[in-house]
């Protein structure tokens, strides 16, 4: 329920408990139910302190005080609210002359004030009953029945993730008593506390504790098979350590600022149940989310391809649980995309049907300061993998680009779009596979992304940089964009260049604000050096764009999906593509990076070559 009508049914129970807390003050000064008659001479008083009692209500705030946070203050509240309707009610009947008895204004604050303390004890309890009946909850005990194990109770008892159930303290006098609503017991009764409630987390919030006692305390609970969780001393608190892991985890959804695409369709299990996929660069951030996704379109096999052997390794270990149960199986290979007889191998021996061309190196400063391996990967790898894909009569081949294709100003940018002209000239000749692109912009929480780099900033305690106050990007989430790579392999018809819409562009600074926030920091005012997070404008880096575009041409036609468009682009000639090709290949053999920022001037369309004299030799 929004706030705003929770305080309005608390201000209506309080006027309500003002009219019944009147009319028992009557019955409990005459003895019996109050008869009609009564009314006709001090009824008034009734309409009268129903009108005032909304008036003191608000002015003292009773009604914003939250369920969770009845404490002194709040009573004192009530009590001091009872106390002027108390005098309200005397200077109306004072006034007015009304022959009411001079005990029922006083009989009738004291019962006011019990009845509204009691409702809002009540009603908590009845929360809390809720709250703990949810089956989700995780139950946990609190070490310590102090003061800090009492706040980490109350605390604990609004989250939606877990549950206190008891405390266990050291204190012999505090055994066998009820504190904060919980049983204490001694520490010595864990072993049968923990099955008899299920418990899986023991957190210790003794924050007073000196290192040595805390670590024999740890020890002691190291013994007992469950989790234990430490609450930061007072001084780590003062000192700002042990508080990174308060920090709430910024879901990438809530910075796309527009709802999530919904692409679940039943194409997409169509076009792979049953089928030999394989993933190239498949321990990327999209590659490994690719074959995540396949799962659930129930292939018959997965071929995992990577050069990195931990990153193959740890997909490898992320996958296997996962298709236990199914008829799936994961096949891990090593090897590079610019290696045409390992890649011809591992197609062949496996009985490849589709390919999901994912690996590339894309990270714009890293590939502008090492141009020579970002084309070899880029260009002369998806070159690679295609011609074996058309020699094999592989049906399907999608690569993964980028909007920094379109008109780049960086390396990487260059190397996808000579990628894309790549893949649309080997479909002229393809007698069999149908070769599709999917660009799309950047992806949160993808490695290089703005996402991981700005939450390792504000745990560090920022700055948080941010390249240049007007930069803006298209952003996507990783299970958007390899949901996106998938269906462009369902829609695929020869040479599509699919796009998702993905709503305006978003300003970078913008993201930054809205990560400090959700990680329940303010970012710090240049002026008062008020906040906790500062924001550094660092300057665009060396091919940097201040915005990205997703066409080459406005020319765009639907899909089967409404946020799916295809791009209508003109291929480059075969004779212009082979050119490109076999100077790019020169440049690289020569280790020219002169040569190779010349090669894509003269055949990217919108590439703005920097000064040569600029690039270090």
């Amino acid at each position: 329920m929004p706030r705003a009508r929770k305080r309005l049914v608390f201000l209506a129970t309080d006027t309500c408990l003002v009219l019944v807390s009147l009319y028992l003050a009557v019955i409990l000064r005459f003895g019996y139910l109050m008869p009609l008659s009564y009314f006709a001479t001090f009824g008034v008083l009734f309409p009268i302190m129903a009108v005032v009692a909304p008036f003191v209500v608000s002015a003292l705030g009773i009604q914003r005080v939250k369920l969770h946070a009845i404490e002194n203050d709040a009573v004192l509240r009530i009590a001091l609210a009872a106390a002027l309707l108390t005098f309200s009610a005397i200077a109306v009947v004072f006034l007015l002359d009304l022959p009411t008895p001079r005990s029922v204004p006083l009989i009738f604050g004291a019962v006011f004030f019990v009845a509204s303390v009691t409702v809002r004890v009540v009603g908590l309890r009845v929360l809390q009953l809720f709250n703990d009946g949810a089956q989700d909850r995780l139950p946990v005990i609190i070490y310590g029945a102090g003061a800090a194990g009492i706040q980490l109770a109350s605390a604990l008892r609004q989250s939606v993730e877990t549950r206190p159930v008891l405390f266990v303290d050291d204190n012999p006098n505090l055994h066998n008593v009820m504190i904060a609503g919980l049983n204490v017991y001694s520490p010595a009764q864990l072993s049968s506390l923990i099955p008899k409630y299920n418990v899986a987390r023991v957190l210790l919030a003794i924050p007073s504790l000196d290192e040595k006692r805390r670590e024999a305390v740890i020890k002691t609970l190291g013994d007992l098979p469950v989790e234990i969780q430490v609450l930061p001393s007072f001084i780590e608190l003062m000192a700002g350590r042990g508080l990174e892991t308060s920090l709430r985890s910024v879901s990438p959804d809530e910075l796309l600022g527009r709802d999530k695409v919904d692409l679940e369709i039943p194409e997409i299990a169509k076009a792979y149940a049953g089928r030999v996929v394989m993933v190239t660069g498949a321990g990327g951030s999209i590659g490994s989310e690719l074959c995540r996704q396949l799962i659930n379109c129930s292939p018959a096999r997965i071929v995992l391809f990577e050069q990195s052997e931990y990153a193959l390794y740890a997909i490898d270990q992320d996958l296997t649980p996962r298709i236990k149960g199914r008829n799936i199986s994961v096949v891990p290979r090593l090897g590079s995309v610019t290696n045409k007889q390992r890649v011809t191998d591992v197609v062949v021996e496996e009985g490849v049907e589709i390919i999901l061309h994912a690996a590339a190196y894309k990270h714009v400063p890293l590939v502008e300061e090492n141009e020579i391996e970002g084309a070899t990967n880029n260009v002369i790898g998806t070159k690679t993998v295609a011609d074996v894909a058309d020699a094999q009569g592989i049906e399907r081949f999608i690569l993964v680009s980028t909007d920094k294709a379109v008109r780049p100003t960086n390396i990487m940018g260059a190397t996808k779009r000579m990628a894309e002209l790549v893949v649309q000239d080997v479909q002229t000749r393809a007698a069999r596979t149908k070769y599709a692109m999917v660009r799309f912009g950047n992806v949160l929480g993808s490695s290089g992304s703005v996402l991981p780099l700005f939450a390792r900033q504000i745990e560090q305690g920022g700055p948080v940089t941010v390249t240049h106050p007007d930069v803006t990007r298209f952003f996507m989430t990783i299970p958007e964009a390899a949901r996106l790579v998938l269906l462009a392999g369902a829609y695929a018809e020869g040479g599509d260049v699919f796009v998702l819409d993905m709503g305006k562009p978003q300003r970078i600074i913008d993201i930054a604000h809205r990560m400090i926030q959700l990680s329940g920091r303010t970012v710090k005012d240049p002026d008062s050096g008020l906040g906790d997070i500062e924001i550094e404008i660092t300057g665009l880096r060396p091919g940097e764009k201040l915005y990205e575009e997703l066409l080459v041409d406005d020319t765009l036609s639907k899909t089967p999906h409404p946020k799916i468009l295809r791009a209508e682009e003109m291929p480059l000639s075969e004779i212009a593509v082979a050119s490109m090709l076999k100077n790019t290949q020169v440049a690289i053999s020569a280790g020219d990076r002169a040569a190779l920022r010349r090669v894509i001037a003269d055949r990217v369309d919108g590439y703005h070559q920097q000064d040569l004299e600029t690039i270090r030799a």
